[in-house]
């Protein structure tokens, strides 16, 4: 997702971020629902939503559960605004959707907290100016997500560095992120100690239901439908199938804005939405070579043009918000199967 701060600002003067928080925190108290309508048209139309992007899907809403009052009082205005950004750090070398094994470790001193370790696939981490990082606060014992903890960090602080990593597209979104006796204040403790393992499981709650989890290849879909042959029975049975697709997932996930709103946890069907919207997106480019017999090395049209970029970058939907593994996992926990 392109990012271009000057609309993000446009956006917050339309009171189109945060729009769902209190206004006594600078948000438009408007529904999950209402929400959903205006990310649903943004992305649909391509916006360069990635500044804010994080800091409106779900670092806000936490702050919101586990900040303390004078970080509320000073961040989430700005937030709504779109001139604060954040990034999210979990993913860890020799890690990876496996947060239970991070080693990141977070020492108790007598002005608050030390930061030591590293987070990578950590995306918008060279713009953000905040990250919402989660740390070991005690040792390692039998059960891995004890003592776990989150912080709310100032990515200005001493200490911290930032490297990019170039995917295939050859964007640099992602990057490593290092801490080397990074200091924080005390209240930056997000909730309790020890409760790190129980808020990332709400947090990606926020981050696996949305409509990005199946439109992040609509463009591709808008190509595919222009580019078709009404007369060719393949193009008319494969397309009916992927539109169908995405109007399911889309029921699904506005189910999830539903139970959003009335406060209930969406842990289980949001995972069902991110596996099964990452199903489709990666199958399109596919789909859509079978269909056309695009070649790409020729780049002719919007259609190769569109498809060539998604070649690329569909390998890495299926880490975003946890790997594939991982979230069957939760699934069939939540299922009962294992």
């Amino acid at each position: 997702m392109s990012t271009d701060p000057a609309f993000s600002r446009a956006l917050g003067e339309r009171g189109w971020i945060g729009m769902a928080w209190p206004k006594r925190y600078g948000g438009g108290e408007r529904s999950m629902l209402e929400r959903y309508v205006v990310v649903e048209e943004l992305l649909a139309a391509g916006a360069p939503c990635g500044a804010h992007w994080v800091a409106d899907r779900q670092s806000g809403p936490l702050l919101l559960l586990y900040g303390q009052e004078q970080i509320k009082q000073a961040l989430l205005p700005r937030m709504a605004r779109g001139e604060l950004y954040f990034c999210i750090g979990m993913s860890e070398p020799n890690s990876g959707s496996d947060l239970a094994s991070i080693r990141s470790r977070a020492t108790k001193n007598q002005d608050g907290w030390l930061l030591n370790g590293s987070k990578i696939w950590t995306s918008g981490a060279h713009l953000a100016q905040y990250m919402i990082g989660l740390f070991r606060t005690g040792p390692v014992s039998s059960n891995r997500h004890a003592d776990l903890s989150q912080f709310l960090i100032d990515m200005a602080t001493p200490g911290i560095s930032v490297r990019p990593i170039k995917d295939l597209t050859g964007a640099d979104h992602f990057n490593e992120v290092f801490f080397d006796n990074v200091r924080i204040p005390a209240d930056h403790l997000l909730g309790n100690e020890g409760d790190g393992w129980n808020q990332v499981m709400t947090e990606l709650a926020f981050e696996r239901s949305g409509p990005e989890r199946y439109l992040s290849c609509i463009q591709l879909l808008i190509q595919m439908i222009d580019s078709a042959d009404r007369d060719n029975e393949r193009h008319t049975v494969a397309i009916g199938k992927l539109v169908a697709e995405m109007a399911t997932l889309r029921q699904m996930s506005l189910g999830i804005a539903g139970m959003l709103a009335r406060g209930e946890n969406p842990a289980l069907p949001a995972a069902i939405v991110k596996d099964q919207g990452t199903l489709v997106e990666q199958n399109l480019p596919e789909i859509a070579h079978d269909l056309f017999g695009i070649d790409l090395s020729s780049r002719g049209g919007p259609i190769a043009s569109v498809m060539s970029y998604l070649v690329q970058a569909a390998p890495s939907f299926s880490i975003r918000g946890g790997t594939r593994a991982i979230v069957r996992g939760i699934i069939a926990k939540g299922l009962g199967l294992r």
